[in-house]
């Protein structure tokens, strides 16, 4: 049983594993994002335990995640800043109906903080090196 003395919020793996699961289904139905990420993930059970392991990483410190998201996001030019607001809003649908709203509350909170960093990475990185910064 993993130490969950750690944890930023209270919550379980099985919790985890479930909103990921759920969210994924939506994703996949949504016409935006939908087909962003069924050009990259075609093994959807292991896409889902991946990022259940990111998200107990960061919410239950598992140390159970190795990658690096921001490269993966960054590398693929299908993947765009404006996909992270749909992402974000799905997401906090998905925590509304599965949790507390303490727990929604909590998630969300550190969701908007992780998704907001990949959506300036991704212009920030993709910028021209000669080009002026984007303030955003």
């Amino acid at each position: 049983m993993p130490d969950t003395s750690l944890a930023r919020f209270e919550i379980n793996a099985d919790d985890i594993a479930r909103v990921v699961r759920l969210f994924y289904a939506e994703v996949r139905k949504d016409p935006t994002l939908g087909p962003v990420f069924a050009a990259h993930v075609s093994h959807w059970p292991e896409h889902e335990d991946k990022i259940a392991a990111f998200w107990r990483n960061a919410i239950l410190r598992e140390k159970c995640y190795s990658g690096n998201p921001m490269r993966v996001h960054v590398s693929r030019p299908d993947v765009k800043a404006e996909h992270f607001p749909i992402w974000l809003t799905l997401f906090h649908e998905t925590l509304q109906k599965e949790l507390s709203p303490l727990q929604a509350q909590q998630w969300g909170a550190l969701a908007d903080r992780i998704g907001e960093g990949f959506r300036t990475g991704i212009v920030a990185m993709r910028q021209p090196k000669d080009a002026p910064p984007q303030l955003f």
